[in-house]
C-alpha cells in the first residue's frame, strides 16, 4: 500500500508528533559553507563570479547574464497561441485577486486634535527567484511578478536558472515578460541570491528576495536576509505538502489525485489524508496505486509516500485538529460542508473546499498565490500578496489643542520611564501655548 494506515488512537502523544515530523531539510554544514563561499565571491568579483559558477554548477557557459530581447522573441515563438492564451488567462485571474489586496490609507482622529495615519510605499527594487530543477516553473514567475507590479515595485528583477544551452526556459520568459518584471537574468542557486543581494554589473541590487528553491538557495535567502548590508526574504521555505480532510463522501480518485499532486513535487515531499472512515483510505490507497502507475515522476512520488500517511480518526473534529497542528501548506477540506468547518482552521497556508477544487487550481490560476509557508511555519507565516511587496509608515500630527489635551499623558508616561528629555520636548511646547493663551 502506497501509503503506511495509522490509527489515532492508538499512538500516544510521542508516537502522534512522531508521525507528523516532516522529513529532514535544511542546509548542512557543508552546504551553508558552500553557499558562503558563493555569497562572498560574488559579492566580490561580481558577473566574473556569476559566469564561474554558472559554468560551473549549471554547465552553461554565458557571454550576457540579462535576457535580451531577441531570446524573449525567440521564447515567444517557441510557445503556441494555447499556451500563451492559458500564461494570459493565470495572469488574469492572479491578478484580478491580488488587485482587490491593496491597501488603502488610514487616517484615524485617535485624540480630539491628534490625527494619526498609515501610508503604504512600494518596495523599491524586488529580487523574484524562479526555479528550474526537474520541470520549469512558468506558474512561480505569475505568482511573484503580478503582486510585485500590482504593489507598484518599480524594479522587478527576475533570477532563473539556464539550460545547458546557455537559454532560459521558454514559458518562464514568456510568463516573466507578460506579467509585468522589469528584467529577467539566467542565473541559479545561491549565485542567483547573492547577485540579487549585493547586486554586480549586471544585476540590480534589490531590497528583498522573494521565491522558492532548493536548499542551496533557502541557505543563501536565510544568510542574505541575516546580513545588513544584503536582502529581506519573504519566508522560511521547505518541500511541498498536503494534508487532505476526507470524510465517507468523498471520491477517492479525487483525493488521491490531490495527494500525487504534491507528492510529484519531489522525494522530500509529504502528504497526509485524515479521514474518520476507514474504507475511504483503502479505497484511496487503491486509487493512488492506480494512478502512481501513470505517472511520468513515479519514482519520485513513491520516495514521497514512503514518508507520507493515511490517519484514521473518530471524527472530524479531531481531524482539524491534527491539521491545526501540523499546520499544513496545502489543506483539502473534501467533506460535506466543507465552509462549515473552514471556521475551525486556523493554520494553513491555503485551504481548497470541496470536490471541485483540486490544489492545482491554486498552483495554477485560482486566483490566490502559490508560494506559501512550508514546514509548519503557516503557525505563523501568511502565503504571500501584495502586502509583502510594500513598506508602511505611520504619520501623526497634532493641533495645539490636541497637545494641550493629550500632552499631559506623555509627560507621566516619559516621569514613570525617567526619560526627562522625553517629557521636555512636550512640557516646553505645553508652556508656549500656555503664555500664547493667557497672552
Amino acid at each position: 500500500m502506497p501509503l503506511t494506515l495509522y490509527h489515532w488512537n492508538d499512538l500516544d502523544a510521542a508516537a502522534r508528533d512522531a508521525l507528523l515530523e516532516r522529513p529532514a531539510v535544511g542546509a548542512g554544514a557543508d552546504t551553508e559553507a558552500t553557499v558562503r563561499e558563493i555569497l562572498s565571491a560574488v559579492r566580490s568579483e561580481g558577473d566574473v563570479a556569476v559566469r564561474r559558477l554558472t559554468t560551473k554548477l549549471d554547465g552553461a557557459v554565458l557571454t550576457d547574464l540579462r535576457v535580451s530581447e531577441r531570446e524573449f522573441a525567440d521564447a515567444g515563438r517557441a510557445l503556441d497561441g494555447e499556451a500563451v492564451a492559458a500564461i494570459d488567462r493565470a495572469i488574469e485571474t492572479v491578478g484580478r485577486f491580488h488587485r482587490a489586496q491593496s491597501p488603502s490609507p488610514l487616517r484615524v482622529e485617535t485624540a480630539p486634535g491628534v490625527v494619526c495615519e498609515r501610508v503604504s510605499h512600494p518596495l523599491d527594487a524586488v529580487g523574484l527567484y524562479v526555479p528550474a530543477g526537474t520541470a520549469p516553473l512558468p506558474s512561480a514567475a505569475i505568482m511573484l511578478v503580478v503582486p510585485a507590479a500590482i504593489a507598484g515595485c518599480p524594479e522587478r528583477v527576475l533570477c532563473t536558472p539556464p539550460r545547458a544551452d546557455g537559454t532560459a526556459d521558454p514559458a518562464v520568459l514568456v510568463a516573466a515578460r507578460r506579467a509585468g518584471a522589469t528584467a529577467v537574468f539566467k542565473i541559479g542557486g545561491a549565485q542567483a541570491v547573492a547577485a540579487m543581494a549585493y547586486g554586480t554589473e549586471s544585476v540590480p541590487r534589490v531590497n528583498k528576495i522573494f521565491g522558492p528553491g532548493n536548499a542551496w538557495v533557502t541557505a543563501a535567502k536565510t544568510l542574505v536576509a541575516a546580513d545588513p548590508d544584503g536582502a529581506a526574504m519573504d519566508m522560511p521555505a521547505g518541500p511541498s505538502e498536503v494534508l487532505v480532510i476526507a470524510d465517507g463522501d468523498a471520491d477517492p480518485a479525487f483525493v488521491a489525485s490531490d495527494l500525487l499532486s504534491q507528492a510529484e513535487h519531489g522525494p522530500d515531499s509529504q502528504v497526509f489524508l485524515v479521514t474518520p472512515d476507514a474504507a475511504l483510505a483503502d479505497a484511496v490507497a487503491a486509487a493512488l496505486e492506480d494512478q502512481v502507475a501513470a505517472l511520468g515522476r513515479a519514482s519520485i512520488v513513491r520516495d514521497a509516500l514512503s514518508h507520507s500517511a493515511a490517519i484514521i480518526v473518530d471524527d472530524l473534529a479531531v481531524a482539524m485538529r491534527i491539521s491545526n497542528a501540523y499546520a499544513p501548506e496545502h489543506l483539502i477540506l473534501q467533506v460535506s460542508e466543507p465552509r462549515q468547518w473552514l471556521r475551525r482552521i486556523r493554520n494553513a497556508g491555503s485551504v481548497f473546499l470541496g470536490p471541485w477544487t483540486p490544489e492545482s487550481m491554486g498552483d495554477y490560476c485560482s486566483g490566490t498565490n502559490h508560494v506559501l509557508p512550508t514546514y509548519g511555519y503557516a503557525r505563523t507565516y501568511s502565503g504571500l500578496g501584495v502586502d509583502q511587496f510594500l513598506r508602511y509608515m505611520t504619520v501623526q500630527e497634532l493641533s495645539a489643542s490636541g497637545l494641550e489635551d493629550l500632552g499631559p499623558v506623555a509627560v507621566t508616561l516619559a516621569d514613570l520611564e525617567g526619560l526627562d528629555a522625553h517629557a521636555r520636548a512636550v512640557t516646553l511646547r505645553l508652556e508656549k501655548i500656555r503664555r500664547r493663551t493667557v497672552a
